[in-house]
């Protein structure tokens, strides 16, 4: 495994929709296990494949619970209830902000083996998830956020980790 390079704005990968993936190969599992390795050396709970460079429909996610590999995700069901919390991103270091979204989701893609996956979440593994496909499709946390701030102090963190809203940037 190796830790790759995370790309920050105003890099144009960030704003680019991703390519979905064709097949999942042996290139693909080495992508997916260094995007883990890069979120974790990070203190990420979640990278999109844009992030590290490269076009394609890949995230990983572990909010705690164990690491999750999804290669072409779909959101196929948001539910009704949302949730406004705050949030950071890899790519836009030292600024957070408060975004709606869903307080579940339904997940389809293809695992690290290319079999289907389908996944249902709630709470903060749904916003997780809703955080790295809009990066696969061109958009920041920071385009649908309000209050947009500098982090300031660790205190902060650790006020946001009290309240359960983020416990790291995705």
């Amino acid at each position: 495994m190796a830790k790759l390079e995370i790309k920050f704005v105003p890099d144009p990968i960030l704003r680019r929709k991703a390519r979905a993936v064709g097949q999942v190969d042996a290139r693909i599992q080495t992508l997916l296990d260094d995007m883990l390795e890069t979120m974790y050396a990070s203190q990420g709970v979640g990278l999109a494949a844009p992030q590290v460079g490269i076009s394609q429909r890949v995230i990983v996610v572990d909010i705690g619970d164990g690491p999750i590999r999804v290669v072409n995700p779909r959101l196929t069901l948001l539910g009704e209830e949302e949730e406004l919390a705050t949030e950071g991103c890899l790519s836009i270091p030292g600024v957070q902000g408060d975004v709606w979204r869903s307080l579940r989701v339904s997940v389809r893609g293809l695992d690290e083996h290319g079999r289907p996956l389908r996944l249902q979440a709630e709470g903060f593994l749904a916003r997780a998830f809703q955080h790295e496909v809009d990066h696969l499709d061109g958009f920041l946390f920071v385009d649908k956020a309000s209050d947009v701030r500098p982090v300031t102090t660790e205190d902060d963190s650790e006020q946001v980790l009290e309240h359960g809203e983020t416990a790291r940037s995705a």
